[in-house]
């Protein structure tokens, strides 16, 4: 095997010095007498289709990566100059081989004159990075516009045009209502009022507010306003029909004082408070405390997993990924969107030893999700969790209302217990829903889901969820042995199995309920149990959103892949992705993540999984993109 050389500096052919090359050939040529490949699987569970075909193309290839290993040696190189004129070049060319190289002197075409204009040098800072700040192709490109964040207004504009504001307010507690009235007041006052209607309806009726279609009050404690009223807001909205109260309400701040509108949205509990513009996310925030403010910009990394960066695509469809900046924006966190992220990354990565320690890759690579620098400090994930309360319902709601939408009312929904909580989840492909203390909280996605049967699987569940599904109206079918005093019938069937007083649920669901209570089961202990997202922190609300979030990326994932040859379960997609390696390189415009060519790589891109996913708010709205390699 042969490639192309010059005489060397003494006159003789070849290379002297060199195991394996001889001296012998003809003049103007390089013998290799031993060779020998070795191709090397970096990732990836196969050889591909045509493993012999492979090492056909690698052979095939040798002639001209030898010719580029002895390039150097080949090539009398001289000194690096500048062109500061017009240069003339004359080629002439021989023929060429298969792999573009000139295989002899003879039998070329007529020389041919190329012509070169001088290029202009360009000065390097002295402080520039060391890597150059990006790849050769980022340096032509101009830089991007800087990018902010949509604040709260357009999320809560998007949802009311698509005819869903009303529902997510419902699930909303009253300190989230309040904290996004503050937000809102001054930018869009159409949707503060609609949000103030949700805290004046109480005062007007004397109760708390309903739940959507009837059902249960709005999740958490309800605060009400300031009593009295003002004497101009309850003569305007007086005797007001429910239709009307946000119009009326809109007028109202629009013509209102600034303090007297802040006054209306502060909670009783401190009247005396500042009338200022501080919001609730604000509070306690350490100077130089903003994630954004460590982001990566440049440089490339190796990660374990690349499993945090596939959550993007199936979360992006659903409006969920456009939802994270808008409602941390709303609460004055929307810099430290990547702390959101590297929460929602630990809950896919390796488990937590002892329910608190984290392995060192998995610390690494959740920070490289958020594009953080390593190591990803605890503490700080813990304070955000404080912090970041009242935007967390915001994003359960959007999750759910995707979920509900998309449910077939003929389905069942399971319901287990979890955390000291309830988890509901679509049974066809193991969607979570929602998250709540207690059952009366689930009401609202089960009337939004069509009133289908639930079915409840093993898992210490809250005391009284059976007698307040059963008061509701619910149809439920379980296995858990009821307490004393709940209203429930057992049903003839071969194990035991109880459903509510004088419903007539569909007894062809008891015998899939086995399988689903087993589904359910090692869902909690893998995402629940053996993962915390934020071990330190005293409040699990932001643990339930980045679950949530985490399984139902899972769910899509194995939905979209495995759902027409095996029951779709979001932990194979945990099992089978999550050692997926990648290299992921950060760019000044994207986020480039690498992953090895392999099957699993070429399932991902069939499945439509591996598109691009623009404007991601912890990456300070970069496209991330997805390669092989």
């Amino acid at each position: 095997m042969s490639a192309p050389t010059a005489p060397t500096a003494d006159g003789t052919d070849g290379i002297g010095g060199l195991g394996g090359l001889g001296d012998s050939g003809e003049a103007g040529e390089i013998t290799v007498h031993r060779c020998t490949v070795t191709v090397v699987r970096c990732g990836g569970w196969s050889w591909g289709p045509e493993p012999r075909g492979l090492v056909r193309h690698v052979v095939d290839a040798l002639p001209e990566l030898l010719a580029e290993h002895f390039a150097e040696r080949l090539a009398a190189d001289g000194p690096d100059m500048e062109i500061t004129e017009a240069l003339t070049v004359t080629v002439r060319p021989g023929r060429t081989g298969r792999y573009g190289w000139s295989g002899g002197a003879s039998g070329g075409g007529p020389p041919v004159e190329v012509h070169f204009a001088p290029v202009a040098m360009v000065e390097v800072p002295g402080d520039a990075p060391a890597d150059g700040g990006g790849s050769f192709e980022e340096s032509f490109a101009a830089a991007p516009d800087p990018w902010t964040a949509p604040g709260a207004a357009a999320l809560f504009a998007e949802l009311a045009e698509r005819g869903e504001l009303d529902a997510l307010l419902a699930l909303l507690p009253d300190v989230s209502v309040r904290a996004y009235l503050l937000a809102l007041l001054g930018v869009d006052d159409t949707a503060a009022a609609r949000l103030l209607a949700e805290l004046v309806r109480p005062v007007l009726a004397g109760s708390s507010p309903a739940g959507p279609h009837g059902g249960a009050a709005r999740p958490g404690p309800v605060e009400p306003l300031p009593e009295p009223l003002p004497e101009r807001l309850r003569a305007v909205v007086a005797g007001a029909d429910a239709a009307d109260l946000p119009r009326l309400l809109a007028d109202f701040l629009a013509s209102a004082d600034r303090a007297e509108a802040v006054r209306l949205a502060r909670p009783p509990a401190d009247p005396h408070a500042p009338n200022t513009d501080e919001r609730p996310g604000a509070a306690g925030r350490s100077a130089g405390a903003s994630a954004a403010a460590g982001a990566r910009t440049t440089g490339e990394v190796q990660v374990w997993s690349a499993l945090p960066f596939l959550l993007t695509g199936p979360l992006a469809r659903i409006g969920y990924l456009d939802a994270i900046g808008p409602a941390l924006a709303g609460v004055e966190l929307a810099e430290d969107a990547p702390l959101f992220a590297a929460a929602l990354a630990c809950k896919v990565l390796g488990e937590t030893a002892r329910g608190w320690r984290r392995a060192e890759r998995d610390g690494e690579a959740a920070a490289a999700f958020a594009g953080l620098p390593p190591p990803l400090a605890e503490e700080r994930l813990a304070d955000f969790a404080r912090r970041a309360g009242p935007a967390l319902p915001v994003l359960d709601g959007v999750l759910a209302l995707a979920v509900c939408r998309g449910h077939d009312p003929a389905d069942p929904l399971l319901l287990t217990g979890a955390d000291d909580g309830l988890l509901l989840i679509d049974a066809h492909g193991m969607f979570p829903i929602a998250w709540t203390p207690e059952a009366t909280a689930l009401l609202p996605y089960w009337h939004s889901c069509g009133r289908p049967p639930v079915l409840l699987c093993d898992g210490p569940l809250p005391p009284g969820t059976l007698r307040e599904l059963a008061s509701a109206g619910v149809p439920f079918l379980t296995a858990v042995r009821p307490l004393r005093g709940d209203p429930v019938a057992r049903l003839p069937w071969r194990t035991p199995l109880w459903a509510a007083e004088g419903a007539a649920p569909d007894i062809r669901l008891a015998a899939e309920l086995p399988a689903h209570t087993q589904r359910c089961t090692a869902l909690v202990t893998a995402l629940v149990t053996e993962r915390r997202a934020v071990p330190l922190a005293r409040d699990g609300a932001l643990e339930r959103t980045v679950t949530l979030a985490a399984a139902l990326g899972l769910a899509t994932i194995a939905w979209t892949l495995w759902r027409d040859r095996e029951t779709p379960d979001p932990l194979s997609a945990l099992a089978r992705f999550a050692d997926l390696a990648a290299t992921v390189r950060y760019e000044r415009a994207a986020v480039r993540v690498r992953v090895p060519m392999g099957r699993r790589h070429a399932d991902l891109q069939r499945g439509g999984l591996l598109a691009d996913v623009p404007d991601v708010a912890w990456l300070g709205g970069r496209t991330l993109t997805f390669s092989a390699g």
